[in-house]
């Protein structure tokens, strides 16, 4: 018998972990591509505005009416409204990523790029006062991270053996950890862009 060669298929130029990385690179490649022309409106800085901002007039009713217009026009819900305090207080609100144009609350390229890789949410707190001739309206803004608990196990980068016994655990199972935010502090791009908003329509 003639010695037969056995011909192996050629291994594969990229590993798995390889191949995720490029796939996640060229996933936000292909977000920033698409988003690109409907996001440039929030991409740019808003023009500097007084924190807060005197507008003016008499009629507070309206005043506040047009806060809250202006709140939802970034897609924050209200929590609270205390009209004697002139406080107003949102929901949190998850940052807008690049695929999501429609979308104002991240505001300038970097906070939707980290919008897109990680989880980010802000809530908005709004404070009208009555002075001589009108209110002043002042935003805040707070910005926070999700910090997503890691087990020991996926820390250590463990894997099973397959020549390993199979353990049985006696223990009671663990719920999970709640998921925590870490403080990132406030958002100017974001208070600017609102009482930007809020000026325009005063």
């Amino acid at each position: 018998m003639r010695n037969q060669r056995l011909i192996f298929p050629p291994e594969p130029r990229f590993s798995a972990p390889r191949m995720a990385v490029l796939f996640r690179i060229s996933v936000v490649c292909f977000c920033a591509t698409i988003a690109g022309c409907a996001a440039l409106p929030t991409l740019k800085a808003p023009v500097s505005a007084a924190n807060p901002l005197f507008v003016p007039g008499t009629n507070q009713e309206a005043i506040w009416e047009r806060t809250i217009d202006v709140l939802h026009s970034f897609n924050f819900e209200i929590a609270r409204e205390n009209r004697l305090d002139g406080e107003i207080e949102t929901q949190y609100k998850i940052g807008a990523s690049l695929i999501e144009p429609w979308q104002h609350d991240s505001v300038g390229f970097e906070n939707r790029l980290e919008s897109t890789l990680q989880s980010v949410r802000r809530r908005c707190f709004v404070h009208i006062r009555p002075v001589d001739g009108g209110f002043l309206v002042g935003v805040e803004v707070f910005k926070e991270l999700e910090d997503i608990p890691r087990s020991p196990a996926s820390a250590r980068g463990d894997n099973f053996r397959e020549s390993s016994p199979v353990a049985r655990n006696v223990e009671p199972t663990r719920l999970p950890e709640k998921t925590s935010w870490l403080n990132l502090g406030r958002d100017p791009l974001l208070e600017q862009s609102v009482l930007a908003t809020l000026a325009r329509g005063a």
